[in-house]
């Protein structure tokens, strides 16, 4: 792990003090998981944006639907 220094208003440090007492974290673990968590949504963002432009580059086209339309799904 390294160590680093960041600068934080006011009033998000105290609200940043007042999830790790909630959460029985100290400080460092809340954001360490806050940027984790936020990394992993970005992840997901891009994702789906890479998904978006491949249907758009290439979208479905009606006939691809038709095998499924016309199966024979069981009843519940």
């Amino acid at each position: 792990m390294a160590t680093i220094q960041i600068i934080l208003d006011t009033e998000l440090l105290e609200a940043a003090d007042k999830a790790a007492k909630t959460g029985n974290v100290n400080r460092s673990a809340l954001i360490r998981h806050a940027l984790q968590a936020h990394l992993q949504r970005l992840q997901i963002l891009e994702a789906e944006e890479r998904e978006r432009r491949a249907y758009q580059a290439k979208p479905q086209r009606d006939e691809e639907f038709i095998p499924w339309e016309e199966a024979a799904w069981p009843e519940d």
